[in-house]
């Protein structure tokens, strides 16, 4: 495993997006458990944009438009839903203290949802896990599985970090409505965003 990367790849993942920006919501607003459990549906959400692009899949993704744009706008829909529910306390910053806190699967979903629907992921995976495996390496293929299982373990740890740091934080947070109201529509204003430098997205 080269050092360029890990370097890489620490970068990438630690650089906020989505991922991170969901995360964060969760430790904010449920604590540190389900910051972790929300880290656990992102990692699981860049799996299969890692076999896609294993598999060649990508190439056929960037080949496409339209599969590229149908994928890319479901995308945007999603994160426009999640600043709407944001904004109105339903969603990934609702604080819940006395009410039945959202299951760990429900969650989870959620967090694969973001990063499942974004087709840059895909083309992402495909340019970049190709520039450490040497062309011709015999067992290419185990190569390419071994650095995504370094790189999800990583964006996982870090997902996580970011999350626990959040729910940290959360009761000097959470103890201030105003602060809360402001989070909010931070966070909100992150996923429309987001939503936008996805929609303007090439191939």
């Amino acid at each position: 495993m080269s050092v360029e990367f890990l370097l890489t790849t620490l970068v990438v993942v630690a650089t906020p997006g989505t991922g991170v920006l969901y995360t964060l919501a969760a430790g904010f607003s449920r604590g540190a458990r389900a910051s972790v459990v929300a880290a656990v549906g992102c990692t699981l959400g860049i799996v299969p944009h890692m076999v896609a692009a294993i598999t060649g899949l990508a190439a056929l993704l960037h080949a496409s438009a339209l599969a590229f744009q149908v994928l890319k706008y479901l995308g945007v829909v999603y994160l426009l839903y999640m600043a709407w529910s944001t904004l109105r306390e339903e969603g990934a910053l609702t604080v819940e203290e006395t009410a039945a806190p959202r299951s760990a699967t429900r969650v989870i979903l959620s967090g694969i949802l973001i990063n499942i629907l974004n087709p840059k992921l895909t083309i992402f995976f495909f340019a970049f896990l190709p520039q450490f495996v040497a062309a011709g390496e015999p067992g290419a293929v185990p190569r390419m599985l071994e650095l995504s299982a370094v790189f999800g373990l990583l964006t996982f740890v870090v997902f996580a970090v970011y999350g626990v740091f959040a729910a940290a934080v959360r009761n000097h947070v959470v103890a201030r409505p105003r602060v809360m109201t402001w989070l909010r529509r931070v966070f909100a204003g992150a996923f429309v965003a987001l939503g936008a430098r996805l929609a303007l997205a090439d191939r």
